[in-house]
């Protein structure tokens, strides 16, 4: 992995955002067989959305930045 900090913080915001995603889908799926409340869930989701959007962003910057600063060294 990459020794850059801002690259592993955009990754592990991604990772962050996958997994809760994953945890609040499992969630939705197992209250809409026993008809239990899905809202919480479902609105944790729309946050993980944004949070892996946020960090995808910032990965992407990350990478931009990093490919301006080589094209300027080389």
């Amino acid at each position: 992995m990459s020794t850059i900090p801002a690259i592993q913080s955009a990754f592990q915001g991604i990772q962050s955002g996958m997994q809760s995603m994953n945890k609040n889908a499992f969630a939705v799926a197992s209250e809409s067989t026993k008809g239990g409340d899905m809202v919480t869930p479902l609105v944790n989701m729309n946050s993980d959305k944004f949070q892996v959007q946020a960090s995808a962003k910032a990965l992407q910057i990350s990478s931009d930045t990093l490919g301006t600063l080589l094209d300027i060294k080389v």
